[in-house]
């Protein structure tokens, strides 16, 4: 819920006149490591870390770069699960990093090369060491992520955002809806907030974000308050569409919890720090998107629209519903498996949509 999927990039990346060289010697290096990783891997699991037998000495990384890159040389002989927010060794590395030394992503590129203290480089390693042996996201250990520009705070008790439908909240949900049409909106499953905070933020929309987990409703409610929304975003408990009878919106949106049973067996350790609540869906992972679509036409405005993550059971959705029109998003900046109604399109399969859920 809230923002979340199993997989894409989410952080702030640096300015286009930051660290583009940087950034390709990191990418050369990380090359290099990934040959040299198989005869190094045993060392780095095996051995204490840092220590004296470690390949590297811990006061031989005296930059910035230098522990950005060790990080990413780390993480990816470690063999960690990438997904939440980043998606590559080097973009997670930055993220521990910077927050061990407390610097914004957005930094000129000199600073890379700028020396680190001695307490400041074993801030960096020791979160570095977190993350590899703890098996836990970067946003648990640095207790922020960021989803269409926006800051969250986040805990273990809500998703890491990374949904794709930021991009589509960026764009103004065009073309789907028209522009200023937008007056309230739903947010199913908000967690964090950061869908529901992202509508209201970037579209000025009033924005009902409910969810059935009190402890997600109060990060939720840490982040309206961060971004100064509470005129606008209202959160509340809700289970699905328990709490809003009788409303009508001209959009709801939702991320719902999509992982079938059998995945969910097979999920790498970072995923299991992740609330299950939020990811399990059953058998065939539409559990809970059985229910958003058979009433999802008694909360639509006439002109309203539908916009849903349904991610790995996607195909299982569309086998479910034969005949139905599902609009599958195109994503410029990576993701996929959203799909879209409008109203018409629910009310033409209500017959359909209902009987599946009785």
């Amino acid at each position: 819920m809230g923002g979340g999927r199993l997989s894409t990039s989410a952080i702030p990346r640096p300015a286009a006149s930051a660290p583009i060289a940087v950034r390709a010697i990191i990418i050369l290096e990380l090359f290099i490591n990934s040959i040299l990783s198989r005869c190094s891997r045993a060392l780095y699991h095996d051995a204490a870390f840092p220590t004296g037998s470690s390949v590297l000495q811990a006061d031989e990384l005296k930059t910035v770069g230098d522990l950005v890159r060790f990080g990413a040389s780390r993480l990816n002989a470690a063999g960690v699960c990438f997904g939440h927010g980043t998606d590559n060794a080097a973009d997670e590395s930055r993220v521990l990093v910077f927050h061990a030394l407390a610097l914004d992503f957005d930094v000129p590129a000199y600073f890379y090369q700028a020396r680190v203290t001695a307490d400041e480089r074993a801030a960096a390693l020791e979160i570095i060491e977190r993350r590899v042996s703890d098996g836990v996201p970067a946003a648990y250990l640095t207790g922020e992520a960021w989803f269409a520009g926006l800051r969250f705070e986040i805990t273990p008790d809500v998703l890491v955002p990374r949904s794709p439908i930021a991009e589509m909240i960026q764009g103004g949900f065009v073309p789907w809806c028209e522009p200023g049409t937008l007056q309230r909106a739903l947010d199913i499953g908000t967690g964090s907030g950061c869908i529901a905070i992202a509508v209201a933020a970037h579209l000025g929309v009033a924005t009902d974000a409910v969810d059935i987990s009190p402890d997600a409703l109060a990060v939720a409610k840490q982040n309206v308050t961060a971004h100064d929304l509470e005129d606008l975003v209202n959160v509340f408990e809700s289970d699905v569409y328990s709490g809003v009878a009788g409303q009508r919106y001209d959009l709801i949106v939702s991320n719902p919890p999509y992982v079938s049973s059998t995945s969910m067996s097979a999920l790498p350790d970072e995923y299991a720090s992740e609330p299950q609540l939020a990811l399990a869906a059953g058998n065939d992972g539409l559990e809970v998107i059985h229910r958003i679509l058979a009433s999802a036409c008694d909360h639509l405005t006439p002109h309203g629209v539908l916009v849903v993550e349904s991610g790995e059971s996607s195909a299982a959705l569309v086998a479910a519903y034969p005949g139905i029109g599902f609009e599958w998003v195109n994503f410029q900046h990576g993701g996929g498996g959203v799909f879209v109604l409008t109203a018409a399109e629910l009310a033409r399969c209500q017959a359909q949509l209902s009987g599946r859920c009785a």
